[in-house]
């Protein structure tokens, strides 16, 4: 197996030894290279032996550089290999839900070890090869963070839809006598995997400690687009108030054998409970923001920090503003924009909760807002001067919404410039100070 040079950086060591792109890479000190985890890893070392072809000729460099030094080389792609596709049948899948006539690589359902190291994304480890496996403790590939969902293995067999499911849960007790360090996912689909199913989870999830680090409790996600899909009933207030409090019982335990607690219900959990989101001292090094755990907290915190910074001389450039946000967001915001409001009691901040309507269910988020939506709420009112949502909404490296619609286009059909914010309480103090140097 051998991988494509796209291109070589000028000047770097695989410049320096001639390698030129086109040419094929084989191996590097007689280690295959197969994707992006074995490049990195075996190219890091000072000394290189790298066995290479160049129309089907193949030819070997030595190459001398820093520890860590990179090579140098671009490939055709990020994973330099074909993304590996899900192999389950969730019945969560939230993918399923989409609503048709979206992007087409929206519908694309990854699961690759390789995405959950680099980029966080989470696994169900069913696709797991048993190289993957002796590849991430030779390697040492920490964190995993691991899609569990439930340890009981015939359940996760039928959540999963995949007759594996249960017996890749041994990998992470594989993990676990390695060293490895492991986060955990749990989507809480009421009548499955809450009550004492969920117990029986956290108890084996928690035995797992210190290599499982953390376990996060997110509630299903379901739109309006489930025709033909498994029956799964919304998370009432009681099923999250419930849920909070197992998460509570076990961090109790898991504080008193392991030194810390180790499970953290998604934001969504307490809003849905009624209870107000808990301080910053809650969620540690908050491990889990990218499920939507404590992101409102760090949100609140960080905005609330940096207001309280501020020197005399910074005032606002403008006098009206509005935040467009998620019904689950739009109650903090607005507790945010009257903090500031108070301050600067000569600008005015409007902040528009937006029902989402394009996948409908009950998904509040403000990262799964549409172009469309936005619109529809936003259009013939007086927005001031700018319109701030979340950077969230918008595609990877482009101005364009879920729906296809381009910021440029919901801009001038509203006839206010719409400015994606980062999700970071100080960022988003600036663009209520400065939007135009956001």
């Amino acid at each position: 197996m051998s991988v494509t040079i796209k291109s070589v950086e000028p000047r770097s060591p695989a410049a320096k030894a001639g390698i030129m792109p086109g040419d094929s890479l084989k191996t590097i000190n007689n280690h295959e290279i197969r994707d992006v985890l074995d490049f990195d890893f075996y190219s890091a070392e000072r000394k290189l032996s790298l066995l290479l072809s160049r129309n089907g000729e193949r030819y070997r460099v030595e190459v001398t550089k820093g520890e860590y030094t990179p090579l140098g080389l671009e490939f055709e792609t990020f994973l330099m290999d074909r993304q590996r596709h899900c192999a389950n049948q969730c019945i969560f899948c939230f993918i399923d839900q989409l609503p048709e006539g979206m992007r087409e690589s929206l519908y694309f359902k990854d699961d690759d070890v390789r995405l959950s190291f680099l980029m966080g994304n989470y696994v169900t480890m069913t696709n797991f090869s048993r190289r993957d496996v002796d590849r991430i403790m030779e390697m040492h590939i920490s964190p995993i963070n691991i899609s569990v969902h439930t340890t009981d293995p015939e359940l996760r067999v039928r959540m999963l839809g995949n007759k594996n499911a249960g017996k890749v849960l041994s990998y992470m007790d594989e993990f676990k006598a390695a060293g490895i360090k492991m986060n955990a996912q749990v989507v809480i689909c009421p009548g499955w995997n809450d009550g004492e199913a969920l117990e029986r989870t956290l108890h084996d999830l928690i035995a797992l400690a210190p290599e499982v680090e953390s376990i996060a409790l997110v509630p299903v996600g379901l739109t309006g687009h489930r025709e033909g899909l498994c029956e799964i009933p919304e998370i009432t207030p009681e099923n999250a108030k419930s849920i909070i409090e197992t998460a509570e019982k076990w961090n109790f335990i898991s504080k008193e054998y392991t030194g810390a607690a180790r499970v953290y219900p998604a934001d969504e959990l307490f809003l849905k409970a009624g209870m107000e989101i808990p301080g910053e001292e809650y969620y540690g090094e908050y491990p889990q923001l990218e499920n939507g755990v404590g992101m409102l907290a760090l949100l609140r915190e960080t905005f609330r920090k940096a207001l309280s910074e501020l020197y005399p001389e910074d005032e606002p450039t403008h006098k009206h503003l509005t935040i467009a946000t998620g019904e689950a967001a739009g109650p903090m915001l607005q507790g945010l924009a009257e903090e500031f409001m108070a301050r600067f009691p000569q600008t005015r901040v409007d902040v528009v909760i937006v029902k989402n309507e394009f996948f409908g269910g009950g998904v509040t988020v403000a990262g799964l807002l549409t172009g469309q939506d936005l619109q529809k709420n936003l259009m013939g009112r007086d927005n001031g001067d700018f319109i701030l949502i979340s950077c969230d909404t918008q595609k990877s490296g482009e101005a364009i919404f879920l729906d296809d619609m381009t910021l440029s286009e919901l801009s001038e059909s509203l006839g206010t410039p719409v400015l994606p914010v980062d999700n970071d309480g100080g960022a988003l103090l600036w663009a209520l100070l400065d939007p135009e140097n956001n």
